[in-house]
């Protein structure tokens, strides 16, 4: 079985495997490894690892050894290179008259490629501005459009929560979420408050949301009525968390308010309702027409072939004249 590494790039959650090739690496080394894209510097987020063949996507790219002072040298010097590519990409896209909104570059550990991220409302044709840009920064250029939760995971957030935004700390693909999962919660569904930076619904609401169906499916309905230890009563509300059911107990003519253990309780469930009798004196009645009520039949139209049986058909246009 093939011994390898996970390495991540640009402080990116997203851990990918590489072969070892023999080598031993530790946690937070600098490597440089082969990509799709040439070389690439990044660290080491696990150790040398032992993994199942079955288990790999396809053929590994090995890492090409651990970063020396040259690479680090090269590595400074692409750092100090993006801000500067940011702006000139922004001004010649100006100059050109482009709608783009330029976010971020990145310059590859080599300086030979520059990726640019932008945004834009509308489809813009950039094969002008690649051509300025390629002269300018003397590198292959590649432009990369980003959309809402791209951009706060690139460029970083602070959530509701006062944390840095889940995309951009630790998850490493996003996830679907659904505004059903809000509504198993018992959340408000208000855009304002079940809705992170980008617009989009919150990650999070995924995170407890298996535990959250398992339990609605446990607890009764709001306006239900439920038998307790004090009577019959109505669910007044939910608390998912402790298992707790609030409700409305009849007392005399009165009710109070008080609350149950789930377990403490019973669903009543509906009467199921009878389907109504019908009278069959009332159908004798309407069945029962007068025969001059009946309206008269409609005389068949002969049908169009039988119309045309005597006219005369004229031959095909391919048929030869005898």
């Amino acid at each position: 079985m093939p011994i390898v590494v996970g390495v991540k790039f640009n402080n990116n959650s997203k851990v990918y495997t590489f072969d070892a090739a023999g080598e031993e690496y530790e946690e937070g080394d600098l490597v440089v490894v082969d990509t799709q894209k040439g070389n690439e510097l990044g660290s080491v987020a696990k150790a040398n690892y032992v993994v199942d063949e079955s288990a790999l996507p396809g053929e590994l790219k090995k890492v090409v050894r651990k970063a020396n002072g040259r690479d680090l040298d090269l590595c400074k010097k692409a750092k100090e290179t993006e801000p500067k590519a940011l702006e000139i990409a922004r001004e010649k896209a100006r100059k050109l008259g482009v709608d783009l909104k330029f976010i971020s570059s990145e310059v590859a550990f080599d300086c030979k490629r520059v990726v640019l991220y932008f945004t834009s409302e509308e489809r813009v044709d950039f094969r002008e501005l690649v051509k300025e840009l390629a002269s300018a920064l003397h590198a292959r250029i590649e432009l990369r459009q980003l959309y809402e939760r791209d951009d706060v995971k690139l460029r970083g957030a602070l959530g509701m929560c006062g944390r840095e935004c889940c995309c951009r700390s630790h998850l490493r693909d996003f996830e679907k979420v659904t505004v059903k999962m809000a509504k198993v919660q018992g959340l408000s569904l208000n855009p304002t408050k079940i809705s992170g930076i980008c617009g989009k619904l919150m990650c999070c609401l995924k995170y407890e949301n298996e535990y959250y169906a398992e339990v609605f499916k446990q607890m009764p309905k709001v306006n239900a009525k439920v038998m307790t230890p004090d009577g019959l009563a109505v669910v007044e509300s939910n608390d998912m968390l402790k298992k707790i059911v609030t409700c409305k107990v009849f007392v005399d003519d009165t009710y109070i308010i008080k609350k149950f253990a789930l377990e403490d309780i019973t669903i009543m469930k509906p009467a199921p309702q009878q389907p109504a009798k019908k009278d069959k004196k009332k159908e004798d009645r309407r069945g029962d027409k007068h025969p001059h009520d009946k309206k008269p039949e409609r005389e068949e139209l002969p049908e169009e072939d039988d119309v045309n049986d005597d006219s005369d058909t004229l031959p095909d246009e391919d048929s030869d004249d005898e």
